[in-house]
Parts: C-alpha cells; structure tokens; sequence
C-alpha cells in the first residue's frame, strides 16, 4: 500500500488564490477559548506535506508519524497552562508537490477546518505558500525541513524583523557549506573547481546567491565554479550543463534538484563523460529510494544529513531514542529508515511545547509561546530564543556519503562532523570510484 493511500485526507475543495489573503474569523479556533469549546473539544492541528508527486519522499515517513502521534495524544491529551487537558486532532493536506496546491490545502486548514495551528514540512516550494497562509490569516505555523534563508528571507524577512505567526527551525546555508566544504576537502584537490547545478526555485536561487550563497563560498575557500545557470525544474535534457562542466574541468558537483531531476542527470553525466570526484547532492539523494533508483551510480555520493539512528537525541513527547525511532519505523513500514522520520515528528514535538506553555489558544499567545521554545527533540536542540533571526532556530548538520551494500541497497554513512562532535561518525569520506 502506497503512503498516500494510508493517509486520512480531508475533502479536497476548489479555493480562489485571490481569496486566500482574507482574515480567518476564527484564525483556528478548533474548541479553543475564543470558540467556547470545553475539556473534550479537541485541538486541531494542520499538517501539510508533499505525500504524492515529484517531492513525495520527503512524505515518506508521513502515514507512519501521524498514526504514531495520534496513538500518543489518544494516551497523552495535551494539558494546557491552566492545568486542563484537551485531545489532539491531526487533520493531513497533501501539497501534490505542487505549490500553488499548498496554499489551497493551508486555506482549507484555517477557513474549512478551523485548526489551532498548522505544521508543514519539506522544501521552501511547501513550506513559503503555507507559511504565508497562516501569516495572512494570523494562525501559528510551525515549519522545517527547508534551509532557514529561502524560507525566511524568501518570504520577505530582514535581519532585524521577521513574521508575527509563523516559525521555522532548521539548518541553514552555512552549516551546509561547511559540510560540502568538509568533504570536498577530504576528497578532491585544493585546486579542484565546483560545478552548480540549480534549479530556478527557492533553493536554487538561495543557494546560487552572490553574497549568501554557494558562489562567496567557493571562492572564500580558494575554488573556482562553474555555473551555467539556472534550469527549470522537470528538465529532461542537461547536456548543456554537462557540456560546459567538462569543458571547464569541474571536478566537484553541488547541486540541489529534486529527486527525478537529479536521476536524469546523473544519467546523463555519467554516458557523457562527466564524471565527477566528488558530487555533492541536497534534496534529491536524501533518501533511500531515491539513491536505489541510481543503480550502482549512487555510491559514495554525499549529501547532507539533518537525522540519522545513530545521533544522541531522544523525543521530549514518547522518550524514544533516535535509534528506536528509526527501528520502530522499519519495523511498522517494512521500509528503510529515512531522514524525514525524525523532523516529522519534531514539528510536533514544538507544537506541544507551545500549546502547554501558551497563556491561551489564541493566536498570539501561541505565537509568543513558540518564541520562547527552548527544547531538547528527536532532532536536537530547538531554541528559538537564540536566532539567528526573528522566528527562526536552528538544528544540527552533518554530512554523509552513501555506500552500496552487497544486497544492491544503501547505506548513508556520517563521514564528517565539522561542528556537531557529539553526533559520531561512522566512516571517513571517499572519492567516487569510477
């Protein structure tokens, strides 16, 4: 059975995108004090993701964390500040992976279903639409899952002032370039050029930034780049990228597509000759599905790790540990642990801390609560009260490389640490082995 077919949907609706900017009158209220509802009155909380289309595995884990926290909130109801206790509605959008159909779902949530707040995950393409949503209609929104700057500054955020109902944690760009640079380092020369792969979306234009971006870095690390540009999404021939990173002898990949972009790539680059010592890939090669796709192409690609059964972090709700997470998760699905698995259940884990601190339901008493998060989760450390901008806290970064196993699947490796010791490593970095 398919994720998405085991997870519970709500009635799909058609919503004008120009009506969407409108205030909610109850700006998810489900039962909450401005309603009048009572101790039997449930919490309803939103949850938007990519379940189905092209960015479908970063719902993976989706069918398994939803069934897991309603099975714990039907034993743990939420008690609020004033010492009641209220249960937990989980009520699921599937985004299709498409951005405009994020916005719709989140503007059902507020309009149609009345939720106390809304958690969304995975990429800025899902993640910006809804968080402008709750923004509009004054509803919490908790996000992750998307580097911190395309979500934040994308949406309009500056240094200094941020968003009144909406926040996200996370890593963000420099952690990731301090992972990439780590393991170019291990693994290519110092001289070795960057090709940049991007797409023309909020990753790819953040992390293609001149000041911000993947391009000061490289140079700050003594490297050149090449970059071609930027393509659109859903490209089904790179031979012009691939041309011109032979042709200027780019011996590293830093790329960010989503999963069918890059397995057309690579393809691609390996018949033609492109063939990399290093490829460092975001997004696309996060999960296991998606390397296996690759055949024997995927070994030793690396890519950033945000979670993994070996980090020392345990959830502040069910006390398991990351390790029996990912088991519990393997064993329920029949599926390989994915790194989804951990911030699908972290989004909740803040939510929670915000509903039983909050002075009440109300938007911004659970907006001033989230500002003062400071919890240990799944994922590690959540503290939004220390930055690095308004409405944002981040999260733990290291990298990995994937390494074919004799049964043909894949295993993802930690083989660099730079700044989180207390996450072990399991491996060095190596080179692809052409």
């Amino acid at each position: 059975m398919t994720i998405h077919h085991r997870l519970r949907r709500g009635a799909i609706a058609a919503v004008a995108i120009a009506a969407l900017g409108l205030t909610a009158c109850s700006g998810g209220l489900g039962g909450g004090p401005q309603s009048g509802g009572g101790e039997d009155e449930p919490i309803r909380i939103g949850y938007v993701t990519p379940q189905t289309g092209a960015l479908a595995l970063f719902g993976q884990a989706d069918a398994f964390v939803i069934d897991a926290m309603t099975e714990y909130f039907a034993d743990n109801p939420v008690t609020l500040k004033d010492g009641t206790t209220r249960p937990i509605e989980i009520i699921s959008k599937d985004t299709q992976s498409d951005s405009r159909r994020a916005a719709e779902v989140a503007s059902e949530l507020i309009l149609e279903d009345d939720v106390d707040l809304v958690l969304v995950t995975s990429t800025p393409d899902t993640v910006n639409p809804v968080s402008d949503q709750c923004e509009a209609n004054q509803v919490l929104c908790i996000s992750s899952m998307a580097p911190w700057q395309p979500v934040y500054f994308g949406r309009g955020g500056t240094p200094d002032e941020g968003f009144d109902y909406t926040y996200h944690f996370f890593w963000g760009l420099e952690d990731v370039q301090r992972v990439y640079g780590a393991i170019w380092d291990a693994t290519a020369g110092p001289d070795a050029s960057v090709a940049m792969l991007m797409p023309n979306d909020p990753d790819g234009n953040a992390w293609s930034d001149p000041t911000t971006g993947f391009p000061p870095f490289i140079e700050d690390n003594g490297r050149t780049f090449v970059d071609p540009g930027r393509y659109e999404n859903g490209t089904t021939d790179f031979s012009a990228q691939i041309s011109q990173f032979k042709t200027d002898g780019a011996e590293i990949l830093a790329a960010i597509p989503i999963p069918p972009d890059f397995t057309t790539f690579w393809q691609q680059a390996v018949q033609q000759g492109f063939k990399p010592t290093t490829a460092t890939v975001a997004k696309a090669i996060l999960f296991p599905a998606a390397v296996e796709a690759l055949g024997a192409l995927g070994d030793n690609l690396s890519t950033e790790v945000w979670w993994h059964p070996t980090s020392p972090f345990e959830s502040s709700l069910t006390g398991q540990s990351a390790a029996d997470l990912a088991t519990d998760f393997e064993e329920t699905t029949g599926e390989q642990w994915t790194q989804a698995i951990g911030f699908a259940e972290a989004v909740f884990e803040v939510a929670v801390a915000a509903l039983e601190s909050a002075d009440s339901l109300s938007a911004e008493d659970l907006a001033a609560a989230v500002r003062r998060v400071d919890i240990d989760t799944i994922v590690g450390t959540v503290d939004f009260t220390s930055g690095p901008v308004p409405n944002v806290a981040k999260t733990p970064l290291v990298g990995g490389q994937w390494r074919l196993q004799e049964d043909g699947g894949y295993e993802l490796v930690i083989v660099v640490n730079p700044d989180e010791p207390e996450i072990p490593l399991g491996g060095e970095p190596e080179p692809i082995a052409w």
